[in-house]
């Protein structure tokens, strides 16, 4: 189940979205917040897996300013801009705050059910005007700034998955059961939608996971 927080000060945008998303089993509205400031202290206590945030909001924060108070807060919690600005410099700054997704509200319900899926697997899904390698670039440009599905222990153990430590090694290094171990791996695999071995060490190498120290 993925548990969804709604920011935006008009109250029947909140309740058009609440509507598209009712019929989606794996989706739960488990809050809402008319500004940024009531996002923040919403999102502390309702603990969502991820934040659907509109941009422009007259009072208190805007969306970005609560984007960013929020990562400070719950810096694993998911945020998708939802917003009827389609300029380059909105996205990109969006970017540059590794917000996870960007939609437009003129978006069909299809294309908003399937950014809060993709964002909660972990992956990157900006839908505007602007050019997709231009994205890309800002993306590669700020690695650092998009932050990981990935727990730091199971950081770790990609790392030393990728320099070839076995199951049982990395299991005597970290003290922990090799069944932890493993239950850890699927997971990683799962988040990253990886399915082979060879893949992992790809990922951890494209992401400089080797160069991690912990």
């Amino acid at each position: 189940m993925i548990k969804v927080l709604l920011v935006d000060d008009h109250t029947l945008v909140r309740k058009g979205i609440r509507m598209l998303l009712q019929p989606y089993s794996d989706v739960q509205i488990v809050g809402e917040a008319h500004d940024g400031n009531d996002a923040v202290l919403k999102t502390i206590q309702l603990d969502p897996d991820l934040i659907l945030m509109d941009l422009s909001m007259p009072d208190g924060l805007d969306g970005f300013s609560a984007a960013k108070e929020i990562q400070k807060h719950k810096p694993n919690v998911k945020i998708v801009i939802l917003t009827m600005y389609d300029e380059e410099i909105y996205v990109q700054q969006a970017v540059r705050l590794g917000v996870q997704g960007y939609i437009l509200k003129n978006s069909h319900g299809e294309m908003l059910i399937e950014a809060i899926r993709e964002v909660y697997r972990g992956h990157i899904y900006y839908r505007s005007s602007v050019d997709e390698h231009k994205i890309k670039g800002w993306l590669a440009e700020n690695p650092e700034e998009i932050p990981s599905v990935l727990t730091d222990r199971e950081k770790e153990i990609v790392r030393m998955a990728a320099l070839g430590f076995s199951n049982k090694e990395i299991a005597e290094k970290l003290l922990i059961s090799i069944k932890t171990v493993e239950n850890h791996k699927t997971n990683i695999m799962q988040k990253l939608q990886l399915k082979t071995k060879h893949e992992l060490i790809q990922y951890a190498i494209q992401n400089k996971y080797l160069d991690l120290v912990f």
